[in-house]
């Protein structure tokens, strides 16, 4: 097992450091999901199959290296016997995993003139009617509501948009939450993977934001049976057109459209609903969700979104058609002509992780995605070894009027205990590398240990913040990483509110204690290294930091409430503070960090200069210490 101690000298055990004798799996490039999967010679081919299953607490799934596969990896749970592990087998380049769409292609796009150019959108491929009778218009609607709301719903023969009639909800209490006021259809077949278009026609006596209804299944236990591709329509008085997609992620015939009108459809309103129609459609070369980077000619640079069709006016702007899943981009000639290579980043995790436990991922290296690179709440004993992370996040994280941009490389969100984060390469990602973070409502966030992991070119290296005052966080760990050049990244100027830092600490009035920051260097950031204006004198005391190296040349290094230090003032800091007494100031000498070698060079000021360590060896698997004691950062320098 892999244990440590926190500062209090509380003894953590991380779960078992190898997975425990179970099935193996491979997939490959080449394979056949028709294929067991059971060795080298017949592997399983698509992420489709891996997250299928079945898999056991136990079993390995070994990607192949130098294979590539777009998509969306989610994971299975182990158990507290064994963890199920996601790895790499063979030779070269660990595998990789994109949550990106290609459009190289000159096909790929549309002259719609003034120098803007369009993909390919979904309109056209609607085929098949799925809704029984849905052209007579004699649709059975189901009406249920709770929690104190009260709703009727009735068909309407007088007031329609198309004959014979409309459906007509009228609200008198709409209640607190979504699910207090529900309208939803009978039962429908869908197939999985398959693309399907709902249209409607809407109108409501008072406007409101129409939550686009759910494709789930009928009965308990109410699970998705899709994911939606947009979120809200604005319902006014007029009747308008509203339009969601669904890519259906199982085949069943028990589906039902779900609309959760309770807490948004305003007390007194009437509701109308007519020429509902839900269409299995064609395939089709589109991007079906937000995107959130676009990088262009292996990385030769990335697009800049912007927020408006009107603000394309410069070449690589684009901006992404929530209502018509476009994208569009301003450019001299066709982008498949002028780019070699173009990835669009899908607002999507790469791994989606919510609510599983037990699991370690090692030696993958995932890419270009428009959400997190590993992301998903509730989550304990999850291992992230040895992996890397670069162009993550992006993309939009509300949709409609509100401009903000989310992706981090790895996130804990709500809930999280027992996750270890070791010997990852992280760099060029939109908001954080790494980061604990939750909005409650009482969250404890513990025994989380982030170390050896290398850091370059992201907004922030290690962001913390945990709310209300009812949650609590402790035996935090984030020790021996190297993290050099925050904001320096793909999205710090396009960023509302571009910052760069190191250290970044929101407002967070959760309990915290056991908080360890050591033996790291900070090297250069844009704004901060080490961020916490809103954090109290206890809170700040409370953290246990030292052993750290610090540098950066200009403005605010540090920025704590009514006391912002320079790098000349660290002695200063320190005096106030009564932290970090071993800490230093200094340039840490890298051996190239323009060709990103982290490693210390000889004479560093880093070598020797650690404190305690908990692990037994480095980033290259080095044991620790070579010298006197260990060094400062995620290499221990071997000396000749």
């Amino acid at each position: 097992m892999a244990a440590l101690r926190t500062a209090s000298g509380v003894l953590l055990v991380l779960g078992l450091s190898l997975a425990a004798h179970g099935a193996t799996y491979y997939v490959a490039n080449d394979g056949s999901d028709e294929n067991d999967g059971r060795s080298p010679e017949m592997p399983w081919a698509t992420l489709d199959r891996v997250n299928a299953g079945p898999l056991e607490p136990g079993d390995s799934i070994l990607f192949r290296r130098g294979d590539v596969w777009r998509g969306q990896l989610i994971p299975h749970s182990g158990s507290e016997e064994a963890y199920v592990r996601y790895g790499a087998y063979g030779q070269g380049p660990k595998p990789l995993l994109l949550g990106s769409i290609a459009r190289s292609d000159p096909e790929d796009w549309v002259n719609e003139g003034k120098n803007v150019w369009s993909t390919v959108g979904p309109e056209g491929l609607a085929g098949r009617e799925v809704l029984p009778e849905a052209a007579a218009d004699k649709l059975v609607w189901h009406l249920y509501h709770e929690h104190g709301a009260a709703a009727t719903g009735a068909r309407d023969t007088r007031d329609f948009d198309t004959p014979p009639a409309s459906h007509r909800v009228e609200c008198t209490n709409p209640g607190q939450n979504p699910s207090d006021v529900q309208l939803y259809l009978t039962p429908f077949a869908i197939t999985k993977g398959k693309l399907y278009r709902l249209t409607l026609r809407a109108k409501c006596t008072e406007p409101f934001k129409l939550l686009m209804p759910r494709l789930m299944k009928t009965n308990r236990p109410w699970t998705a049976y899709a994911s939606p591709l947009t979120r809200s329509a604005a319902v006014s008085k007029q009747w308008r057109t509203c339009t969601q997609y669904y890519v259906a992620t199982v085949t069943a015939d028990d589906a039902r459209l779900t609309f959760y009108l309770g807490g948004a459809l305003p007390a007194g309103a009437t509701l109308h609903l007519d020429s509902l129609s839900l269409e299995e459609c064609r395939s089709g070369a589109w991007l079906p969700a937000d995107v959130g980077n676009m990088i262009f000619d292996h990385e030769a640079s990335c697009g800049v979104k912007v927020w408006n069709e009107t603000d394309l006016q410069a070449q690589r702007q684009y901006w992404y058609d929530e209502n018509r899943h476009v994208l569009k981009l301003y450019s001299a000639q066709n982008p498949g002509e002028r780019y070699s290579v173009i990835e669009c980043a899908i607002r999507r995790h790469i791994i989606n992780q919510s609510n599983r436990n037990y699991v370690i991922y090692e030696n993958l290296a995932l890419k270009y995605g428009g959400a997190h690179g590993i992301g998903g709440g509730n989550t304990h004993h999850i291992i992230v070894r040895d992996c890397d992370l670069g162009f993550i996040g992006g993309g939009d994280q509300h949709g409609g009027d509100r401009t903000v941009r989310f992706g981090n490389g790895i996130e804990f969100w709500g809930t999280a205990h027992d996750n270890l984060v070791e010997r990852c390469r992280l760099w060029e990602i939109y908001d954080a590398a790494l980061t604990n973070q939750s909005g409650g409502p009482s969250t404890p966030q513990y025994n989380i240990v982030y170390r050896n992991n290398v850091i370059w070119n992201s907004e922030y290296s290690y962001e913390y913040w945990n709310r209300p005052e009812s949650s609590e966080t402790y035996n935090v760990r984030f020790v021996n990483n190297t993290c050099a050049y925050a904001g320096h990244g793909w999205g710090h100027t396009q960023r509302p509110d571009p910052s760069g830092r190191h250290l970044c600490f929101y407002t967070s009035p959760a309990r915290a204690h056991d908080v360890v920051i050591r033996n790291n260097i900070f090297y250069e950031a844009k704004a901060h290294a080490f961020y916490a204006p809103s954090w109290p004198d206890e809170a700040i005391n409370a953290l246990v930091m030292d052993h750290n190296c610090w540098y950066q040349a200009a403005g605010t290094m540090i920025a704590l409430r009514d006391s912002p230090y320079a790098m000349a003032e660290f002695a200063r800091y320190q005096a106030e503070r009564h932290k970090e007494p071993h800490s230093i100031v200094a340039v840490p000498s890298f051996v190239n960090p323009e060709q990103r070698d982290f490693h210390l060079a000889r004479g560093s000021p880093c070598i020797d200069a650690g404190g305690p360590v908990d692990h037994e060896a480095d980033f290259d698997g080095t044991p620790v210490p070579q010298g006197a004691a260990p060094d400062i950062g995620a290499f221990e320098f071997v000396g000749k």
